[in-house]
């Protein structure tokens, strides 16, 4: 029996990807090539390009992976794989919760249409270690089959045409590893350290 908020025809539960998200990505590890040489990262596997540094962010506490960044093209690119219903998507209600949290902090944020659908842009202060002052980032989400995959631009991505479709590129060549384990929505899929090639 269907939880009443898993119906697809309500807007805040309703799937939300690129129309042509299977044949252009992000990916479902179904739908991945098998021959392209991934780095694989557990949760996620990111296909590797000239200039492309790749940061894994740890949580202190805990020792766990919770996001992979990704440095490219003058800008920054945060992801993060989580686990979703089958037939829901979560992108509608997440883009809530990030509305709220930029406003706690003091930063304007205002929805927009983007390559990907719907993605929020906001103005955050920064850290106080990286001085004052606003930064821009763009929050952008794709609803896979079970998963769910967000991302966050800096950078150059986040302000400069060009450079936003270099980074949404990298996005969308990103392949998502859900795994046959049950997992809870909007739990984070394992990240693990990438194996070297041949191991």
């Amino acid at each position: 029996m269907t939880e009443p908020h898993d119906d697809p025809g309500t807007t805040s539960s309703r799937k939300s990807a690129p129309a042509d998200r299977a044949q252009n990505g992000p990916f479902d590890e179904s739908e991945a090539n098998p021959v392209r040489p991934y780095i694989d990262l557990g949760g996620i596997k990111v296909l590797p390009r000239e200039g492309l540094n790749l940061r894994l962010e740890v949580e202190e506490k805990t020792k766990r992976i919770v996001a992979v960044g990704l440095d490219y093209a003058e800008s920054t690119l945060q992801v993060q794989p989580f686990a979703a219903p089958r037939t829901a998507g979560l992108w509608h209600e997440t883009r809530e919760q990030i509305r709220a949290q930029v406003s706690q902090q003091g930063g304007r944020v205002e929805e927009r249409e983007g390559a990907l659908g719907a993605e929020l842009l906001a103005e955050v202060p920064v850290s106080a270690e990286e001085g004052s002052g606003m930064r821009i980032a763009r929050f952008v989400g794709v609803d896979g089959p079970r998963w769910f995959l967000r991302g966050v631009i800096g950078g150059m991505g986040a302000s400069s045409p060009e450079h936003a479709e270099q980074i949404e590129d990298l996005f969308r060549s990103i392949v998502v590893v859900r795994g046959g384990s049950p997992m809870p929505p909007r739990d984070l899929i394992p990240l693990e350290m990438p194996s070297t090639p041949g191991s």
